[in-house]
């Protein structure tokens, strides 16, 4: 209650920005987007405000916003905004610094699935060749990278490739994450639909009865990553 008092007092100031965007995030984390992108884009009206439309804290909530847009599957509004971040963070920062690196992979995402999956591609190769050669093949960034990689050479037909990206991403994601961490469950997710395509059924069937259980126990059972597992199952 004292924050909401103190922020109410002056809105225009960056602690009343920092907490907005923070409540988008939690908005977001709990599935409910159309309210989490009424934040976001409060959030980034007060940091261009205060800060200006190029600063690194800026673009940082812009990439929040991109990403609700996307859970909402507004995906040519986040590619527009995924585009203006990845520039200015190039500009700004560097082609290989990690913000940038993930301005990229965000886009690539959001390329692949409005179709454009051979230039989704490119940039996830790229993406995937600087992380590793940045931060290490075993890094959290590194795989999902990998992953990323995975799921477009999956789109493109070359489910078997894939198939080797993905198991890879699972067992190192297990080894440094943990079973029920997010994103090994991602990862298991992401396997089990490349399993599919393959005719790997009952495999596939497996390890999705698996992810549910955990998200069910993670999430709870209306949450949309929940009810998509389910989707998926049915």
């Amino acid at each position: 209650e004292m924050i909401s008092e103190a922020a109410e007092q002056n809105k225009t100031d960056l602690f009343y920005a920092s907490v907005i965007n923070d409540k988008s995030l939690f908005s977001r984390a709990t599935g409910s987007y159309s309210h989490a992108k009424k934040l976001a884009e409060t959030a980034l009206e007060l940091y261009s405000a205060q800060l200006g439309e190029d600063h690194p804290d800026t673009l940082k909530v812009m990439g929040n916003l991109a990403l609700t847009l996307y859970d909402l599957g507004e995906y040519q509004k986040t590619m527009d905004l995924e585009q203006v971040v990845l520039e200015k963070r190039r500009a700004i920062l560097g082609e290989d610094h990690p913000e940038t690196l993930t301005a990229m992979v965000n886009l690539a995402c959001t390329l692949s699935d409005l179709g454009e999956h051979q230039e989704a591609l490119l940039l996830k190769q790229t993406a995937f060749e600087k992380h590793k050669a940045i931060l290490g093949e075993d890094h959290p960034d590194t795989l999902t990278a990998m992953n990323n990689m995975a799921l477009t050479l999956d789109a493109l037909g070359e489910h078997q490739k894939a198939l080797e990206l993905l198991q890879t991403v699972l067992e190192k994601r297990k080894a440094i994450l943990g079973e029920n961490h997010l994103d090994t469950l991602m990862a298991m997710g992401n396997l089990a639909v490349t399993l599919y395509d393959l005719g790997e059924n009952q495999e596939a069937r497996e390890l999705l009865q698996t992810v549910l259980e955990k998200r069910r126990d993670i999430y709870g059972e209306n949450h949309p990553k929940t009810v998509n597992v389910m989707k998926k199952l049915m």
